[in-house]
């Protein structure tokens, strides 16, 4: 079905949830909680019909009387809406970091229609506009979508975050998918809990950007400004290098959690199967 997951992983997938630590305050009838209780589905509002949408919850009496296609929406448990900002910028193209990205997102993505969720794609907007995939059927499209993605050029969170946050419907979750390589992510995760949702970053990462082994005279080129800098590594620079990692990866998860954001740091040449089964268990984004 995809080239980015194993078939076995899928299955296993559909047995979890995504987990939101806060209730929720849409109207569909999903599997999620909500701030709304009770056992009925009390009717409260309607939509326009987007493919992907269960059919039975049509109103063909509107249909009917006017030849459009509405649902009708519930109150009660919730469907989530799930927004995936995925960095695509140059500095994901190494180390195997943006497909590492990609199956992050299938993953989180597949489980996600496949609890009838509604899933908004967003890259850096001048990349490429948002996506929507609704119903389980719209994974293979997901996919697809995904696996056509290329690094390029660098990218602004910070713009990204807005663009979500401008989009209308309700709080749902977002996930974040970055190396967190630009200074605008720090911006950008401050502003996207003001969406009132959960929020997750996913801190992609390579072993080399960690702890470089290369000693010696070299030219450093920035991915995304393809500026070149003369380096010369030694030891002891590399162990001042990685002192200077380590207390940025501390700060970054800091700042995040002080946001009220989940964070979870995936090397890129982690197995998927630990990072979505154990891992997401482990950092509450799933159940």
């Amino acid at each position: 079905m995809s080239a980015l997951l194993d078939p076995q992983l899928l299955t296993q997938l559909e047995r979890l949830q995504l987990r939101t630590r806060r209730r929720l305050a849409g109207r569909f009838a999903g599997e999620h909680r909500s701030t709304r209780f009770g056992n009925s589905l009390d009717f409260a509002d309607q939509r326009e019909y987007h493919p992907g949408d269960d059919y039975r919850r049509i109103d063909y009496a509107v249909y009917a009387r006017t030849g459009q296609l509405f649902i009708r929406l519930f109150e009660a448990e919730d469907d989530l809406h799930l927004r995936i900002l995925l960095d695509v910028s140059a500095s994901m193209g190494h180390h195997g970091k943006l497909l590492q990205a990609q199956r992050l997102a299938a993953a989180i993505g597949f489980l996600a229609l496949t609890r009838r969720d509604a899933i908004t794609l967003h890259l850096e907007p001048s990349v490429r506009p948002p996506q929507r995939f609704s119903g389980r059927h719209a994974a293979t499209s997901l996919f697809r979508t995904l696996e056509g993605l290329q690094p390029d050029g660098g990218t602004d969170l910070h713009s990204a975050a807005a663009d979500v946050l401008a989009r209308p419907g309700p709080a749902g979750a977002t996930v974040v998918i970055s190396d967190l390589l630009t200074p605008s992510w720090e911006p950008a995760i401050d502003r996207l809990p003001a969406r009132g949702g959960d929020v997750t970053v996913l801190h992609v990462l390579a072993a080399e950007e960690i702890s470089p082994t290369i000693i010696g005279d070299l030219d450093v080129v920035d991915a995304e400004t393809g500026e070149q800098v003369p380096v010369s590594l030694s030891h002891d620079s590399i162990t001042t290098y990685r002192e200077v990692v380590d207390r940025w990866l501390t700060e970054a998860a800091a700042r995040c959690r002080s946001r009220g954001a989940a964070y979870q740091r995936v090397m890129a040449d982690e197995p998927i199967e630990d990072v979505v089964l154990k891992g997401w268990r482990a950092h509450g984004v799933v159940r």
